[in-house]
């Protein structure tokens, strides 16, 4: 009886070294339980988000190398694992070294060739480039292969024999994006169903994104379905980055049988080995759907990428700036769970206009943390910088006349920011031993309601792809279920959303920021996350059509109780879609990683240009039309 065993590992991109430990390590364990055959993910020896790594000819010869230890312990056991393939014979489209990424398969020390493939591994057909993949900026695809060679892809796109304890068996190989075929103009699962397989494989390196296992059992599942035969899911775990961008990989491999039943799913972020009798999955019962709400999900992806992205950067100390505001209170509830509380430090900055209720409320969330605490006040040091640049006089070097700046209270709400944060927070953090936190939202970070060098300042933005919705979430999941009792007090929860950075924005007389979150947190999701971005013109088609709502997906009767005309819906949309498309987009460019979990992140998963606010002719022609009703 054929035993395949699913081995989920952490891969730690850029490390061919420490991977190829870590997959040495699972064969032994593969071998000790038994199993025939043991399965690694996609790109499992160099990582997967490498940037321009891949141009580094010393680094591809590294990953060579330890491909071939790999393939000489395959003794008496069938190991599959991706790596980067080089043909040094030839080039890529950009003029260097030929790249593939394949799917490997070895055998008492030899690698097992493809039925069809002019090499001794698979060659992934499909090259995502969309969101955080950048695929064709570094590999060959078989698409062009098959083009070079004068053939087509069905062709060249075969299974594998395996021939183990006097068996033959016939796997059918697929790399990730291979799987996920609806978008193409073919699909490898297809072309290999004809092949009469035993069973398929699906290597991976795919990152967390909310939402998304639930699609792919749905879809791997129907394929295991149809085509009648088990198939084999085994994705890696760990943190990896494209500059901008962090993600997180959640493993949740899967193994499928010919009902296309989940079988068996291994544990999110976690590194572990199951091994399943091929000939018995047929009988096996399926695991029940997960009843888990999307914020259990959230909340471990968080609480895995700090853990992973502090170890990574060795930073064990952490301050967060506390305002009695709910984004600053949940991200000191994360923190402390990952660095433990004697490592947190948090620090409440009060100016005149900190009200007496979010000062005790940070008092509140820091005693229910057991953390360290600080009150620093700094409304002498603002009025210090206030007076320096107001009493200062500013020559022209050129006439030699004299004149003098003047302060607005806008900027001295710019002052006040950068005060916090460029002054104490980084002093704290750097006696502390540690960084400090960058506390925004999406929603903030969709249209620049941040100061740059104050609140946007941080080593990583761990909440920036979180609306304001799903950030209460968290804080109600935390007290409930991490917790187990109120860490973050009940008092920020209720208290209205505010920087209060003026008297505009007095929290004891309902007055908060000018972002009406149970509207635009949807508003501006559809800016960034719907696949098909809406704009201006959508947002007014839909308005005059009266389905606002409907389509963004937030509460009935939001448009009326907050826009009563036309010319104010108009209005608020302009606004913060000029600031969305104008000054937002250079304050992202200047702010922290970001940690994906969302369909659509800030940073390299949204790529940006710095053009400026643009409205098409119809949205002209809707809004002429709309304001003259």
């Amino acid at each position: 009886m054929l035993k395949i065993a699913m081995a989920q590992m952490e891969v730690v991109p850029g490390h061919p070294d420490v991977n190829t430990a870590t997959i040495l390590r699972f064969i032994e364990e593969a071998r000790a339980k038994g199993a025939d055959v043991v399965i690694f993910p996609e790109m499992a020896v160099p990582g997967y988000f490498l940037g321009d790594t891949w141009e580094q000819s010393a680094f591809l010869r590294d990953c060579e190398s330890y491909g071939r230890d790999i393939i000489a312990a395959s003794k008496d056991i069938t190991v599959m694992f991706g790596n980067v393939a080089i043909d040094w014979q030839k080039k890529n489209n950009d003029g260097r070294v030929r790249k593939y990424n394949a799917f490997f398969i070895a055998r008492d020390g030899e690698l097992v060739q493809p039925d069809n493939m002019p090499y001794p591994y698979t060659i992934k057909t499909l090259m995502p480039n969309y969101r955080e993949f950048d695929d064709t900026r570094h590999f060959f695809s078989l698409q062009k292969l098959a083009r070079e060679l004068g053939t087509t892809p069905s062709k060249l796109l075969s299974p594998v024999t395996l021939k183990i304890r006097g068996q033959r068996y016939r796997a059918g190989c697929l790399l990730c994006e291979d799987g996920w075929s609806d978008d193409y103009e073919f699909a490898p699962f297809e072309l290999l169903e004809k092949a009469h397989l035993d069973f398929y494989v699906n290597i991976s390196a795919s990152p967390y994104t909310l939402g998304k296992n639930d699609k792919r059992n749905r879809v791997f599942g129907r394929q295991a379905r149809e085509a009648g035969v088990p198939l084999f899911y085994v994705n890696c775990i760990g943190l990896q980055n494209n500059g901008k961008t962090v993600y997180t990989f959640d493993g949740s491999s899967t193994a499928y049988n010919e009902k296309g039943d989940v079988v068996r799913t291994l544990p999110e972020y976690e590194e572990a080995l199951t091994v399943l009798p091929l000939a018995e999955m047929k009988d096996m019962a399926a695991e029940p759907e997960s009843e888990e709400k999307d914020i259990a999900h959230i909340y471990r992806a968080l609480h895995y990428g700090i853990r992973r992205f502090l170890e990574n950067i060795h930073m064990k100390k952490i301050v967060i700036g506390i305002s009695g505001g709910i984004d600053s209170a949940v991200a000191a509830a994360l923190y402390a769970k990952v660095v433990g509380p004697e490592n947190l430090l948090l620090v409440n900055m009060p100016s005149v206009f900190n009200s007496a209720t979010t000062k005790g409320l940070s008092q509140e969330l820091a005693n229910n943390l057991g953390c360290q605490y600080m009150i620093i006040p700094i409304q002498e040091s603002v009025d210090h910088t206030i007076k320096q640049l107001e009493e200062t006089p500013m020559v022209n070097l050129g006439t030699g006349s004299e004149t003098h700046l003047k302060v607005s209270s806008f900027v001295a709400e710019n002052i006040q920011a950068r005060d916090r944060s460029a002054r104490v927070l980084a002093g704290a953090a750097a006696a502390f031993g540690g960084g400090f936190t960058c506390n925004a939202n999406k929603a903030e970070t969709t249209v620049g309601y941040s100061t740059l060098y104050g609140d946007q300042s941080g080593f990583l933005a761990a909440l920036a792809d979180l609306w304001k919705y799903q950030v209460y979430a968290l804080a109600h999941y935390m007290n409930d279920v991490v917790y187990g009792r109120e860490v973050v007090p009940q008092g920020i929860i209720d208290i209205v959303p505010s920087a209060e950075l003026s008297s505009a924005q007095n929290v004891d007389e309902g007055k908060g920021d000018p972002i009406k979150y149970p509207y635009h947190d949807y508003l501006f999701r559809s800016f960034v996350e719907r696949w098909q971005k809406a704009t201006p013109e959508d947002v007014l088609e839909w308005y005059k059509a009266g389905t606002v709502e409907k389509n963004l997906g937030c509460e009935e009767g939001l448009v009326k109780k907050y826009f009563p005309t036309a010319a104010d819906f108009i209005s608020d949309l302009e606004r913060w879609w000029n600031l969305f498309t104008g000054m937002a987009i250079a304050k992202r460019i200047q702010a922290p990683p970001i940690l994906a979990v969302s369909r659509r992140a800030y940073g390299f998963d949204h790529r940006e240009a710095q053009n400026g606010a643009y409205y098409t002719r119809r949205y002209r022609e809707l809004k002429a039309e709309l304001l003259a009703e």
